[in-house]
């Protein structure tokens, strides 16, 4: 409950981490979490609720239609949550032909363990 709270404080309060590029074009700065997502990563960090099911959901429809054949990664740290939006995120892992990698850092209570239990045979992990 402490980590929850100073998460949605982080992310109010603007300490998010910002990730700095150089290409030939320039500098590019993006949040820790957009660059983690080019890279195909994707977090359920805190309680499933409405508004989180529907970010991961997104991110996860965006990273199939990018490539359905990669493999794409949920790091999961999960008190659990509200059922229909843990089941809104699962149903999205069933649909895509990407294969998830599920790994729990910290816990999967509850709805966040169906979570870890939907990834693909062999690429789960606590």
């Amino acid at each position: 409950m402490v980590e929850d709270i100073y998460i949605n404080e982080a992310h109010s309060l603007n300490l998010v981490p910002m990730v700095v590029e150089q290409s030939s074009r320039g500098e590019r700065a993006f949040d820790i979490f957009s660059r983690l997502l080019r890279e195909r990563i994707v977090f359920v960090s805190g309680p499933i609720e409405d508004g989180m099911a529907s970010l991961i959901c997104a991110q996860l429809l965006f990273l199939e239609s990018e490539n359905p054949k990669k493999e794409i990664s949920m790091y999961i740290n999960s008190p659990g949550g509200v059922v229909t939006s843990g089941l809104s995120i699962y149903d999205t892992m069933q649909f895509i032909r990407s294969p998830i990698a599920t790994l729990v850092m910290g816990q999967a209570c509850s709805m966040g363990s169906l979570l870890l239990a939907a990834g693909e045979p062999g690429l789960r992990g606590s």
